[in-house]
Parts: structure tokens; sequence; C-alpha cells
């Protein structure tokens, strides 16, 4: 079984290592039971985080987003800045 190691870690702070097809095992040395519905809970606030890491690097940085506003206006920023970086990054629902 492969596990989704992410929403683990973040479903189980005391994780100390994960290996496929082994048993989960925290830092104290005991053997950690998974709730699948509490992992996948996890993993849809580990994609909201990739979200919005992502849109935060493409975006340019705030003193070339607001030169830009200051030349083209704040419409023509949101059409040629901000507009394409959500289409590429969706928010997670």
């Amino acid at each position: 079984m492969e596990y989704n190691h992410e929403a683990i870690y973040k479903a189980y702070p005391d994780v100390e290592t994960i290996n496929d097809n082994e048993p989960i095992i925290d830092k104290n040395g005991n053997t950690i039971t998974l709730d699948q519905a509490k992992i996948d809970a996890a993993a849809i606030e580990v994609e909201k985080e990739k979200y919005w890491m992502h849109r935060q690097v493409h975006y340019p940085d705030l003193g070339e987003q607001l030169d830009y506003i200051y030349h083209n206006g704040l419409d023509k920023w949101k059409t040629d800045i901000v507009d394409p970086v959500k289409a590429k990054y969706p928010k997670p629902e």
C-alpha cells in the first residue's frame, strides 16, 4: 500500500517515519492506526497550502505589481497579472 505521506504527516504530527507497506511509527516507537477520514481531511489542507504557495511564487513581487498598476491601471493589472495566475492555480474547493 502506498501512503499519502504529506497528508499523514499533517494529520499525525508525531509520526517519525513512513515507509510504504510497513506500519507507521510515531516518535515514541508506537505503531499508529490510521483513520482514513483524518488523512482525507489533511490531504485537502495540504492541497490548499500547495495552491497558495504556487500562487505566491508565480505573482511578481509587490513592487513590480504596484508599478504595473501605476502605469497600466487596476483593470489591466487584474487581467494581465492576477487572472492568469488564478486560472493556472485555481482555488481548491
